[in-house]
């Protein structure tokens, strides 16, 4: 066999250096072929292959595997120019196929077959790395190749090539250094999808794969604006001068209102307190966010709240804006928290809870979390199994929020069967705590007078929080001098008796909002129930005429108004004209009897017949009075005497007294307790009136005599008593005797029973829950609004606060040793208010700037100085303190790193240059 001229030079020249002998071809075929480093070998990720053309490949193989080897078959210098689109940049041709193509090698087969054979002058190697996609690995043979762009230039493009393995942080890396962005501005990505389409690259730590990037693909690179905001989103922001440039103002950062975009004021007053959290805000203002955003947390919201609450504090710490609309983080949180959606009120407290967990979830470092199980201490010492339990917290949860705001309590339950005692740590986030709360309670009700000539009169009473009906009847006879056994309680609504009480019901029944009327029977205490007594007891209701609307047809519809009646009438004497008689007495106060110019001369005459049935109307006053019982109610919340409410579309049968010389002012029908005609409750005979039911009683107007003789003002009208312009005085409460009240024992309600694993049941066990680890920043929730089954109220109680010095030593059972005192001592930093009541009220804030150390007041886009003696109120809802040691340390951190944050303590004096007054 010839040898060939190239390969013998070759050979010639490696015996000289290195003394080797090049194989021979049939080596070379098993080397190149099946060796260990041949190209039938497995791939390893990360490890170098090379392309080289198919048909110098086809070739080589026919040489070294041929049985006449001639000059013919050699294949020369590995020539690898058709796999390249020219041989300039020597870019790889699109749509190269493996097999057909180019063949793939090994690194060491490579080298090689250009020892032995060489390459084409000019020609550089198509090296291509192995890479681990999802579910295989393979030869990245093409590269990705993106167009990269900066926001403000779109028409400089940049080609880079990446890997699919490469990550988007590298993207952004070399976007950042190929357009020279200073290390101190911070910038974000975008990939353009479609002409009118862009997706933002949230998560940098994914892969380009994983991101789905294209050969091809716009991936634009913004820079976050000086103010805070993004050039892709429009600056949100208000300004109380017009035609101000944002990026003009320059004020103290932090210092930045919130527009209220429709009852968000809640959400405003959170933002703001959390806002003004130093080493908070400074984790956000200094990026080390941008390394701990978790995406793949199934617990969290892909990052995004975080995302949106960093952009919102960098725009309220830039200095460049007085207000800013929070529109984006309203949306966010609305679509990741659904009860947010919309415009309706809602409690800062509770906005406060979720954007502490969502942050949590989102800034999580934990990436895959373990299952812990959770241990009872089991007789062993109360610091070996905190510590147990801190670090099982910390396995599923570690977050800046831990870091600053988690602390431990320990919860002690004991069995009150077998007192069996089960010992927890559990992880908390802020501590909601009770007010004293008292045991009284305040009622507006109005008393009617057995006198009609006397006005309803208004009462305020203090009774027993979880009293009777007989409580309030009591507590009203100390102000009335009427014994409380001819009381009778009735809650009066639309023109209806609502409900009418018995002794024995609960107070808590009773709202603060119904109108409660309280009317006495003379003769010992009647009841609407009872038909032994001798007395009967009948509500009254108050209806006018209506003109029908459908003039073929005579018909009345009938209308309630005014206030409803009680009235206690004789059993055995009742009759339609007596009580006829007896409801012009009742409502002669504002109802005008008919004199002789209305043609009534019969009137006089009348009245002295029915003396024998009922006392005279025109002489019954004092004790008289006894005998024909109650006076009409006072007046019904927010309605007037002449409001109507439609009862009834038909007349029904009219009872009128048999005189035809009367002219009388109304008829009287038997009616339900709705108002509405109801024929099957009386029995009428010579003898009077029976009823087989309950009665209620209706009084039907004419609407012109109505307007005639009726006094709507009069009816409506009543007086105060003495007793209303009294305010019962809650005395204040020192935050230190909630927390004490927070500490106590108190047994398990009925319907959240512990399970005790001695008694195999659940029981009403006794708890307690001490403070074991409090953390950097405490937040303290007052429990202010209080819900039962029947009952919602507000405290307002006074909570006496201080702004320095909150000692918590003698509250932490953790063994204290020697450590320093500052590490339970907290000074506070912010304070979110709420005024009003349950249905409606507004948010605000007090906090101290970190920077500065003055205290502002934030009502909405509103933000103005305050001093320390206007931030205790009986506003305040939740306070933020922060522990000294913690302000201490953000002081040495400004000092060393030079930073412009200032070593104020909140509360200490700023100087004047410090200070922006909006």
């Amino acid at each position: 066999m010839a040898e060939v001229p190239f390969l013998a030079a070759a050979t010639a020249e490696v015996s000289e250096k290195k003394e080797e002998v090049v194989p021979s071809l049939a080596n070379q075929w098993r080397q190149i072929k099946h060796g260990e480093s041949g190209r039938q070998r497995p791939l390893r990720v990360g490890e170098s292959w090379f392309l080289v053309e198919q048909n110098w490949y086809n070739q080589w193989e026919e040489y070294v595997q041929g049985q006449d080897r001639d000059f013919s078959y050699f294949p020369g210098c590995i020539d690898n120019a058709e796999l390249f689109e020219d041989q300039v940049n020597w870019c790889l041709r699109k749509g190269l196929v493996e097999g057909k193509d180019y063949v793939l090698l090994p690194a060491d087969a490579w080298h090689c077959l250009v020892k032995w054979y060489g390459i084409e002058h000019g020609q550089p190697p198509i090296e291509r790395k192995v890479v681990a996609l999802p579910n295989c690995q393979t030869v990245e043979v093409y590269p990705v190749e993106l167009l990269l762009v900066q926001h403000n230039d779109m028409n400089t493009t940049y080609t880079a090539q990446f890997s699919h393995t490469d990550t988007i942080e590298l993207v952004l890396s070399r976007a950042r250094e190929q357009f020279e962005v200073s290390p101190y501005e911070e910038t974000r990505l975008w990939v353009k999808n479609s002409e009118r389409s862009f997706e933002r690259l949230r998560n940098t730590h994914v892969t380009v794969f994983e991101a789905a990037l294209k050969t091809g693909q716009l991936v634009i690179m913004e820079t976050r604006n000086k103010d805070g905001t993004w050039p892709t989103v429009q600056p949100q922001t208000t300004s109380t001068m017009p035609g101000e440039d944002q990026e003009d103002f320059t004020g103290q950062p932090g210092i930045c209102g919130l527009t209220n975009l429709g009852n968000t004021c809640f959400m405003n007053s959170a933002l703001q307190c959390l806002s003004n959290v130093p080493q908070l805000t400074e984790y956000f203002l200094n990026n080390r966010y941008l390394e701990e955003l978790n995406f793949c947390n199934p617990l969290g919201m892909k990052g995004e709240i975080a995302e949106a609450y960093a952009d919102l504090v960098k725009q309220a710490w830039s200095g460049h804006h007085r207000s800013i609309i929070p529109q984006v983080f309203k949306n966010k949180v609305g679509h990741f928290a659904s009860q947010f959606l919309g415009y309706q009120q809602h409690d800062s407290q509770e906005l406060l809870s979720f954007l502490l967990d969502g942050l949590h979830e989102d800034l999580n470092r934990v990436k895959k979390k373990e299952y812990v199980e959770l241990c009872d201490a089991a007789g062993r010492p109360d610091p070996e199994v905190a510590e147990e339990a801190w670090q099982n917290h910390k396995r599923r949860n570690d977050s800046v929020i831990v870091d600053t705001f988690h602390g431990l309590f320990k919860s002690t339950l004991v069995c009150p069967d077998c007192g069996n005692v089960s010992v927890t740590f559990d992880p908390f986030c802020y501590l909601s705590i009770p007010l004293p709360v008292s045991h009284k309670r305040v009622m507006e009700v109005f008393f009617v007078s057995m006198d009609p000539r006397r006005k309803p009169e208004q009462h305020r009473i203090v009774v027993p929080k979880k009293g009777k009906i007989s409580d309030l009847c009591l507590a009203l006879a100390k102000h009335t001098g009427v014994s409380p056994e001819r009381m009778i309680v009735a809650d009066v609504f639309s023109h209806r008796f609502y409900k009418i009480y018995q002794l024995e019901e609960s107070l808590s029944g009773i709202l603060d909002r119904d109108d409660i009327f309280i009317r006495y029977e003379v003769s010992g205490r009647s009841s609407i129930t009872e038909n032994s007594r001798e007395d009967i007891v009948l509500p009254i209701y108050l209806r006018e005429r209506t003109p029908s609307r459908d003039y073929h047809n005579s018909y009345y519809g009938l209308m309630l108004f005014g206030h409803p009646l009680l009235v206690s009438v004789p059993r055995d004497r009742l009759s339609w004209d007596s009580l006829y008689h007896i409801m012009l007495y009742r409502l002669s106060r504002y109802v005008t009897r008919p004199g002789s110019d209305d043609e009534d001369d019969g009137d006089e005459r009348a009245d002295m017949e029915d003396k024998s049935s009922i006392p005279n109307a025109n002489h019954m006053t004092g004790a008289n009075c006894q005998e024909v019982g109650l006076e009409q109610a006072g007046p019904s919340s927010g309605v007037t005497g002449g409001s109507q409410a439609p009862v009834d579309s038909s007349p029904g049968p009219s009872h009128w007294p048999q005189r035809t010389r009367h002219k009388h002012l109304f008829t009287l029908q038997t009616v339900n307790s709705n108002g509405t005609s109801d024929r099957s409750l009386y029995n009428e005979d010579t003898h009077g009136v029976s009823f087989s039911s309950q009665p209620y009683i209706a009084l039907d107007w004419d609407p012109e005599i109505k307007k005639r003789y009726y006094d709507e003002v009069e009816a409506e009208g009543y007086v105060k008593h003495d007793c209303v312009g009294y305010v019962l005085k809650k005395a204040p409460v020192r935050l230190q005797e909630c927390i004490e009240l927070f500490t106590t024992v108190e047994t398990l309600e009925k319907e959240n029973p512990w399970y005790c694993p001695s008694c195999k049941r659940h029981q009403l066990a006794t708890k307690k829950l001490d403070l074991w680890m409090l953390p950097e920043t405490l937040i303290i929730h007052l429990k202010r609004f209080s819900y039962t089954k029947f009952s919602r109220e507000k405290l307002d109680t006074l909570v006496e606060f201080p702004l320095r010095d909150l000692d918590f030593s003698k509250f932490i059972i953790k063994p204290q040793n020697e450590e320093s005192p500052e590490l339970y001592k907290y000074d506070l930093i912010a304070v979110s208010n709420h005024y009003g009541g349950l249905r409606d009220g507004h948010y605000t804030t007090f906090a101290c700037n970190k920077d500065s150390g003055q205290w502002h007041y934030f009502d909405d886009s509103s933000v103005s100085p305050v001093s320390e003696n206007q931030i205790e109120s009986k506003a305040a809802y939740v306070l933020f303190y922060q522990r000294q040691d913690v302000a201490r340390r953000l002081r040495s951190q400004s000092v060393a790193s030079d930073s412009p944050t200032s070593s104020f303590t909140c509360g200490s004096p700023p100087s004047t240059d410090s200070m922006d007054v909006n």
